[in-house]
């Protein structure tokens, strides 16, 4: 079974070393890094699920390794590190790219809490495998591709991706829509709750047979939505809680 990748591109080597360690305790496959260079050498080599990123560095800074890395069309999460706490500096992590901003020193039980919180939002609960077929299709979870029946390979955006795992970690279960808005787009968003029923209409265009006629997304009506990889599931009537 395949486990998030998390890259630590830190300059100071005891805590690099002790977010390794609880990392790895946890359960992910961990990569160092303790200069810029390094660590662009290894996000492009290695594609990561996450990058842990120190603002300061030797050389190029954080900041500006992120927006490098985006400019580069890379849309891996990235948790900033910094000593600087002033609202100017995390807003410059968070123009350049980064996804969530940590001020040092912090306590290790939110670290890792703002860690697993990322990964939640690009599709991770727990350690699922890399790639999730169903139908004929497979979905592929690192390259953010589907290749469907008919042998075409479709690229997936972040938003139709996170939903999709997020449905395929609780297949047969009912998911609110509240709990994909919480779990895909996190706190850096609020969007309406009708914005779920799009992504999810994108979804049945792809992977359905008929999109009209789902076997595979479920609408519960007044709830959410609840995927069945089998194709036997069926849609609940208007006004049918479950």
């Amino acid at each position: 079974m395949t486990c998030p990748t998390v890259l630590i591109v830190e300059s100071e080597p005891t805590l690099a070393e002790v977010l390794c360690d609880n990392l790895e305790h946890e359960g992910y496959d961990v990569a160092t890094a303790n200069d810029s260079e390094t660590g662009y050498r290894a996000w492009v080599r290695a594609a990561p699920d996450l990058v842990v990123l120190d603002v300061t560095l030797p050389g190029t800074d954080g900041v500006d390794l992120c927006r490098r890395r985006r400019e580069e069309g890379d849309r891996t999460p990235v948790l900033l590190l910094s000593a600087r706490s002033q609202a100017e500096d995390r807003v410059e992590g968070l123009a350049a790219g980064g996804d969530d901003y940590l001020a040092k020193p912090f306590h290790l039980q939110e670290f890792l809490l703002r860690v697993k919180a990322l990964l939640r939002r690009r599709g991770w609960e727990g350690a699922p495998s890399a790639t999730f077929a169903f139908g004929g299709h497979r979905v592929d979870y690192r390259s953010w591709t589907a290749r469907l029946t008919d042998g075409r390979e479709v690229p997936l955006g972040e938003r139709e991706l996170g939903i999709f795992r997020m449905l395929a970690s609780r297949a047969g279960e009912v998911v609110s829509r509240d709990d994909i808005l919480d779990g895909v787009w996190g706190s850096d968003a609020f969007p309406a709750s009708r914005t779920v029923d799009n992504f999810v209409v994108r979804l049945r265009r792809l992977f359905e047979p008929d999109p009209s006629r789902p076997i595979y997304f479920h609408t519960v009506w007044g709830v959410g939505y609840r995927f069945t990889p089998s194709g036997d599931g069926r849609e609940d009537e208007p006004g049918i809680e479950t």
